[in-house]
């Protein structure tokens, strides 16, 4: 259990490592994430720290978000997420603090985790990369089709589970024990080598990796 922090993808470019290699990175805008409420296990019946990112105009806010808000006696925020964490974690902040990305390192393992691309409905080809059919004796039209899904007799009916067409993407991704390649302190930007899921603009959550690497 860590602290899962909010950032935003702005996009993908390279820097020079130390050895002079050009390296693709994954910038995330990782801009302060507000402490809203710290969830007790007497309580709640577990401890987390549910943090805000993204200002919010109030009258774009619904009222009892809003209420929410100002109990804690934070500006509106347009995304709220929870990190469970050990009560020892959650006894270092208050609410109405905020946590920088400094609890990162450079080099550190990460994992992050977000939506990917929606791609829309697509065929099986695309979807389940299955084989393209031979293009020559009697195939006819059917060349990127699936082929048969089920027997005529038994069981009759279509194993729920297969591999056919329909939506490509737009579901929860983490790529895990990725590295921070490097930290921007005074514009709050993580630099991770390689790519994470998500467009633009899309909303991340950026924790200690859980299958770190010794």
């Amino acid at each position: 259990m860590a602290i899962e922090l909010l950032c935003r993808k702005i996009g993908m470019t390279q820097i020079f490592d130390e050895s002079g290699d050009a390296v693709g990175v994954t910038v995330l805008d990782a801009s302060a994430n507000t402490v809203v409420q710290i969830k007790t296990a007497e309580n709640d019946g577990y401890t987390s720290l549910q943090l805000g990112f993204g200002d919010r105009r109030p009258s774009r806010t619904p009222k009892g978000q809003l209420g929410h808000f100002e109990k804690a006696g934070v500006s509106p925020k347009r995304h709220l997420k929870e990190s469970r964490v050990t009560p020892e974690v959650a006894a270092e902040y208050e609410v109405g603090s905020e946590i920088q990305p400094s609890i990162f390192e450079v080099g550190q393992r990460v994992d992050v985790i977000g939506k990917s691309k929606g791609r829309g409905t697509a065929g099986v080809v695309k979807r389940h990369n299955m084989a393209i059919k031979r293009q020559t004796h009697g195939t006819h039209e059917a060349f990127r089709q699936p082929g048969s899904i089920g027997a005529g007799s038994y069981p009759g009916r279509v194993i729920k589970g297969m591999r056919m067409a329909g939506r490509l993407g737009n579901v929860r991704e983490t790529s895990l024990n990725l590295q921070i390649a490097q930290i921007d302190a005074e514009r709050n930007l993580l630099y991770i080598r390689g790519a994470v899921p998500g467009h633009k603009n899309a909303i991340v959550r950026v924790r200690p990796s859980v299958k770190a690497k010794p």
